[in-house]
């Protein structure tokens, strides 16, 4: 599965927003939850976006990830201009672009870890052969390949998270986005899950973090903090270290 990963010379941008807004109007008040961000990664790139409660992260994280749209502003993903795509054309965006991992496996319990892994190939329309050939190499590729008949109920947490990030993988994606990957995991899970990321974003994924836990954003090669709905920081591997000391600080 190589078709989209980065490649040396990429010059466009998988996300790249402008003046991206989000309002929120219940009828007696607005609530603006983005206020004008502006944000590019390019391919390859391993981001962690970091934020308090409240503070706009996971409104870009849905915009991002195509389940929302903007209220204002202009959203391309991988060059296609998805801001005012109908529902349909989100969903097929979201199919075919992203990879989701959340806090939450979700998993179906009654399913293998192959048949979860599968899934988004059915919803596709690949034939059983293929999607049975690409669960298992997407399991492979998490270290899994011997748990493919297990069910979530006989894995681990980790090892569920596991395969919850083979399903991502199993449609050759532009962009991983992991929401709060590893907040149901311990410690050490934990660790192993980001060494994934880690292991995924060297072979050429780009992956895109969101998390409140700067040891986590820790990870990433680049961390942009979220505040009150603007991006307030943006920094590169060699300044994240002191960005996330002054985040555990405020």
């Amino acid at each position: 599965m190589t078709g989209s990963y980065y490649q040396p010379g990429d010059e466009t941008p998988v996300v790249s927003m402008r003046d991206v807004w989000k309002t929120y109007d219940t009828g007696q008040i607005k609530v603006d939850a983005l206020r004008g961000v502006d944000l590019d990664i390019v391919g390859g790139e391993y981001t962690a976006i970091i934020g308090p409660s409240g503070s706009g992260k996971s409104t870009l994280m849905h915009i991002i990830g195509c389940l929302d749209v903007a209220t204002k502003g202009t959203y391309f993903i991988d060059g296609e201009d998805v801001s005012d795509m109908t529902e349909e054309d989100l969903a097929d965006i979201r199919n075919r672009r992203v990879g989701f991992v959340f806090q939450q496996f979700n998993l179906l319990a009654g399913l293998s870890a192959w048949r979860n892994v599968e899934l988004p190939l059915c919803y596709a329309g690949v034939g059983a052969a293929k999607r049975k050939e690409r669960a298992m190499t997407a399991l492979e590729q998490v270290g899994l390949s011997d748990r493919a008949q297990h069910r979530p109920g006989e894995l681990s947490g980790g090892q569920q998270q596991r395969v919850a990030v083979a399903r991502a993988l199993v449609t050759d994606p532009t962009l991983i986005l992991a929401d709060e990957p590893t907040g149901n995991l311990d410690s050490g899970s934990t660790r192993d899950m980001l060494g994934l990321f880690g292991e995924l974003n060297r072979a050429g994924r780009t992956l895109l973090l969101i998390t409140h836990d700067a040891d986590v954003a820790s990870s990433a090669r680049r961390i942009v903090q979220v505040r009150d709905g603007r991006v307030t920081e943006d920094e590169r591997r060699r300044e994240a270290a002191q960005l996330v000391q002054e985040v555990t600080k405020r």
